[in-house]
């Protein structure tokens, strides 16, 4: 009983102080039970977050638990795997799930050139971020409020040693989790650039703005920033999706509109696929928040089910609003609310709140998006000058936003307490009780966060796009734009004949020069 009560408590996850207060008050109650473990129970304290296995291995603890070189005494063997299978989550989200989305979503000329966007720009944000990015957005560097010092991530030593974070994780898992967060943030841009921004631009901006705009925000409020223990952002509702969407819709306004026939109409070139890009979105989101604790605790469990709850609340309202405004059910309606609902869970919300206000934020996330694109978005100049191709704007930033603020409002002292420790964040303001003092607080907090974010992204990325400009045309020649795919990368995404397609050159009968010397010439 005692071997097995101690594997219990010896496989959980100590990576926050209320797990450690849990342990301190079990683990006497357990070392009683036998007498002959009393000494063992006076000689040995158990305070610190590591503990010890130095003689303890007469318990006959499993092999599998026994600490080794291989497997430190600090590393949980639960929590690796876990943050491995949600890293790998969230790199399905972007591929193949955003490069199926992409492809597919947008007119079949440009299938192949928008898939490829993404799929360069995971590449490419991975080699920046081991590089440099990495600890520019969570290394320390002096008193610096806003960013980390650019220095590379590729030693075994650090990447073997455990994370600066309260987990029980080496530093690798932390690299290629947050790798994956900064790759999808970039993707989610160029949903509003797609149909018309030059390829070698993107090339260009991709490391560009993963340098000087992401790594800025990440540093911020997730490392050593000004922000830092301010602002609730559990997985990246500012840091990832306003970031993306306020960076998207200033870089589409550089970028220039699609060729005028494009942007009256621009049909999905596949729909069925579009469903199956929206899947591993959704089900990747799994990972996006429940990765986010480090751990395989209590509090992953419960943002596991709130982004779902969200999500499909959010994707039922879009679709009844639809339903209702435009009398049809729209399919890419429904992807639209979907996304909003992922995007409004995840600034904070997913572990940090009842499910009953994971509902209610997926109602808001599925009609307040939905009426600033379909409603004020049409009706807006503003809007309507600036050539946001899939309406990222409006499915991240605005989602995002919405998303902070009410986290600001629902999230429990409680489940703050489990995630993060005591008294690092105020109290979601309907459960300040009598002291609305620190509600108010954290609500201005993430009002704070949330104009830095936006204001930040909005003035670097136009500082990059100019600059890029002087280097290459940001936009397509008008040609290319007529011809898309065809004339960008000379492939097709499909073998049939249909628009867009440059016509083949007639091939003219060529006879050879001493031939024509010997034909008889017309009298």
């Amino acid at each position: 009983m005692l071997v097995y009560s101690y594997n219990i408590i010896l496989m959980g996850d100590y990576s926050n102080v209320s797990r450690q207060r849990k342990l301190q008050k079990w683990l006497p109650f357990i070392l009683k039970t036998p007498p002959s473990m009393s000494k063992i129970s006076k000689k040995r304290k158990f305070p610190s977050l590591f503990m010890s296995f130095e003689g303890y291995q007469s318990w006959s603890l499993p092999s599998g638990l026994v600490p080794d070189e291989a497997s430190p005494e600090w590393l949980s063997k639960g929590d690796n795997a876990w943050e491995l299978t949600a890293t790998s989550f969230v790199g399905l989200q972007s591929v193949p799930g955003l490069v199926m989305l992409y492809g597919s979503m947008v007119k079949k000329k440009w299938a192949v050139n928008s898939a490829f966007m993404a799929l360069y720009a995971f590449a490419a944000a991975l080699l920046c971020w081991v590089l440099w990015a990495h600890q520019m957005s969570f290394g320390y560097y002096k008193n610096s409020p806003l960013v980390g010092k650019p220095v590379n991530s590729l030693s075994n030593v650090f990447l073997l040693g455990p994370t600066h974070v309260h987990s029980m994780l080496p530093n690798a898992d932390y690299v290629f989790y947050q790798f994956a967060f900064a790759a999808i943030t970039v993707i989610l841009l160029a949903g509003s650039l797609l149909g018309r921004m030059n390829f070698y631009a993107w090339m260009i901006f991709v490391p560009l703005w993963l340098t000087f705009s992401y790594s800025v925000g990440a540093f911020t409020i997730w490392g050593y920033g000004f922000l830092q223990h301010k602002i609730i952002d559990y997985a990246g509702g500012y840091v990832i999706h306003l970031s993306s969407g306020v960076a998207g819709f200033t870089a589409a306004y550089w970028v220039g509109p699609r060729h005028s026939h494009d942007r009256q109409h621009f049909p999905p070139n596949n729909i069925i696929q579009i469903l199956g890009g929206a899947g591993f979105l959704w089900l990747g989101w799994t990972g996006f928040n429940g990765g986010s604790p480090l751990s395989a605790g209590l509090v992953t469990s419960l943002a596991v089910i709130n982004t779902h709850i969200c999500t499909a609340t959010s994707l039922l309202v879009w679709l009844a609003l639809d339903m209702v405004v435009y009398k049809k059910s729209s399919v890419i309606g429904a992807v639209q609310g979907m996304i909003t609902g992922l995007v409004c869970i995840t600034p904070g919300a997913a572990g940090l709140v009842d499910p009953w206000a994971a509902a209610l934020m997926g109602v808001m996330s599925g009609s307040i998006p939905w009426y600033t694109m379909m409603i004020l978005h049409r009706k807006s100049a503003f809007f309507q000058s600036v050539d946001d191709t899939l309406g990222v704007f409006h499915t991240h930033a605005v989602a995002g936003v919405l998303g902070g603020l009410l986290s600001g409002l629902f999230a429990k002292p409680k489940l703050l307490n489990l995630m993060y420790g005591n008294d690092v964040y105020g109290p979601g303001l309907l459960h300040s009780g009598g002291h609305i003092h620190p509600g108010l607080k954290q609500m201005a907090y993430q009002f704070v966060g949330a104009i830095f974010i936006a204001a930040w992204n909005a003035v670097v990325t136009s500082i990059i796009c100019l600059v890029i400009s002087r280097i290459v045309n940001l936009r397509m020649d008008e040609e290319d734009l007529e011809v898309g795919d065809d004339a960008v990368h000379g492939e097709e995404a499909y073998a049939l004949w249909g628009d867009g397609e440059r016509m083949p050159k007639p091939r003219r009968l060529c006879i050879p020069l001493i031939c024509r010397r010997l034909m008889p010439t017309p009298v």
